[in-house]
C-alpha cells in the first residue's frame, strides 16, 4: 500500500506528533509505502496556549516528513489536495483532534478523492473538543462528509460521531501504547535526573495542564491527611492560568510536597518522570481517551483516573489501576488505598499482561481492514477491542 498520513509532525512537539511518527514507522515495519505531510504553520501564534509550538529535537531520520500545510490559507489546501492527489496513495489517513482544523482537513480530502482511487480515513482523538466553540458542530460536520471511514479510540468518541453520522463504517481501536519515550529507567536513576529524593514515594501527574484535565482536583485531594507522608509530581506546560492551582497550593500548605516541572517534557526525558512515580493519577474532569494512560502502561506504572469519557475503558478497576468520580474525596480513598494496601505489585502484574491488546500492529491493521473493507462495499462495521 501507498499511504499517506496528513497531521501533526516534526518539527511540532508533543503527543499528535508522536502518535503519528509511531504509526508510519509501524506502516513501514509492515512493508508500506508510508509518509507524513505536516503543517509550515499549524496554529497562528495567538490561538498556541504553550510557549514554543515546536519540538528542540532534530528531524527524524528513518520517516519521510513534508512541510506542506498552511492551516489558515485556502489557496494552499487547494494546492496541497492536489499535490497528494496525484500522488495517488491507496489511503490518506487524517489524524482528526479539533473543530479549528476541519475547514482545511476538509478541502484537502475533497481534492484527493478525485482522483477517484484514494480512501480517506480519520483516526479521531475527537469528535467534538474538550473546550467548547460556536462553530464546532458546523464544521465537524464539514469535515465528516469528506472522510470515506473512521477509527476511534474510545466508546465516548463513537457516540459523538454517531450525532453527526451512522452510516460510514467506523472501527474502535484503543490507543496504541506509546512506546517510543525508552525503556525503564531505575527509580534512583529518574530520582536523581529529576533531582528529587529516591526514598520519598511519588505519585505523577503528567501532560499540558489546562482546566478540564482536573489538576485542582488532584491538588485538594493530596491535601489529605492521610497522604502527608507523600509527595506530588506535576510535570508539564500550563496551557492555562496557574494563579487558581498555585492558590490551591498556599490555601492547603502542600508547597513543600510538591514538585513541579512545568516546562514541555521532552521525548526523552519522560521515562524519568514515569520511573520515579508509584501511580500515575488523571483526575480529568471529562476525557475522551488520553495518551497519558498508554505511556503508564508502555513504563507499568499503575494508574488512577476518572469516570469521565473513555478512561475506564483502560484501566480495569482494581486490576491496572483504580476508576473513580472526579471528586477529591474518591481521588484522595484511592490514592490512600493503593500504599495502605500495598497494591503496587499486584497492579503492575495485570499491567503486563492488559498492555498487550495495544499494539501498533493492531491500529495499523484496523485502518488496512477499514480500507478493505471500503473497496469491498461491506457496509458499517464496529469493533470494540
Amino acid at each position: 500500500m501507498k499511504i499517506v498520513l496528513l497531521g501533526t509532525a516534526w518539527p511540532y512537539r508533543g503527543g499528535l506528533a508522536s502518535f503519528n511518527e509511531r504509526l508510519i514507522r509501524e506502516f513501514k515495519h509492515q512493508g508500506h509505502d508510508a509518509e507524513i505531510i505536516t503543517f509550515t504553520l499549524q496554529y497562528p501564534g495567538f490561538l498556541f496556549p504553550g510557549k514554543t509550538q515546536y519540538a528542540s529535537s532534530s528531524a527524524p531520520q528513518d520517516i519521510t516528513i513534508t512541510r506542506k500545510v498552511n492551516a489558515i490559507n485556502p489557496f494552499n489546501w487547494m494546492s496541497t489536495g492536489k499535490t497528494i492527489s496525484r500522488l495517488k496513495p491507496d489511503i490518506l489517513i487524517i489524524k482528526y483532534w479539533m473543530p479549528f482544523f476541519a475547514p482545511c482537513f476538509a478541502a484537502i480530502a475533497k481534492q484527493v478523492k478525485k482522483n477517484s482511487h484514494t480512501k480517506v480515513i480519520c483516526i479521531a482523538d475527537n469528535i467534538l473538543p474538550h473546550e467548547k466553540k460556536f462553530y464546532d458542530r458546523l464544521f465537524t460536520a464539514l469535515f465528516i462528509k469528506r472522510v470515506d471511514a473512521f477509527v476511534v479510540m474510545s466508546r465516548q468518541v463513537l457516540n459523538d460521531l454517531e450525532t453527526f453520522n451512522t452510516s460510514k463504517i467506523r472501527a474502535i481501536n484503543p490507543h496504541p501504547l506509546f512506546d517510543n519515550f525508552g525503556e525503564r529507567v531505575s527509580k534512583a536513576e529518574a530520582c536523581r535526573r529529576l533531582n528529587i529524593n529516591p526514598e520519598k514515594n511519588y505519585i505523577l501527574f503528567f501532560g499540558f495542564i489546562r482546566n478540564y484535565k482536573g489538576l485542582d482536583l488532584l491538588l485538594k485531594a493530596f491535601a489529605d491527611k492521610r497522604l502527608e507522608q507523600f509527595e506530588l509530581i506535576i510535570a508539564g506546560e500550563y496551557y492555562t492560568d496557574e494563579k487558581p492551582y498555585m492558590d490551591i497550593i498556599r490555601q492547603t500548605g502542600t508547597e513543600k510536597r510538591i514538585h513541579q516541572f512545568t516546562h514541555f517534557i521532552a521525548d526523552e526525558d519522560v521515562k524519568y518522570y514515569f520511573c520515579a512515580a508509584d501511580l500515575v493519577v488523571q483526575p480529568y474532569k471529562h476525557a475522551t481517551q488520553s495518551g497519558v494512560t498508554q505511556i503508564a502502561y508502555h513504563f507499568e506504572v499503575p494508574m488512577l483516573v476518572t469516570n469521565v469519557g473513555g478512561l475506564a475503558e483502560m484501566v480495569p478497576h482494581q486490576k491496572t489501576g483504580y476508576v473513580v468520580e472526579p471528586l477529591p474525596e474518591q481521588i484522595a480513598d484511592a490514592i490512600a488505598d493503593f500504599y495502605l494496601h500495598n497494591r503496587h505489585a499486584s497492579f503492575v502484574a495485570h499491567i503486563r499482561e492488559e498492555k498487550k491488546r495495544f499494539g501498533w500492529d493492531r491500529m495499523a491493521n484496523t485502518i488496512l481492514k477499514l480500507r478493505d473493507d471500503l473497496m469491498h462495499n461491506t457496509g458499517r462495521i464496529e469493533k470494540n477491542d
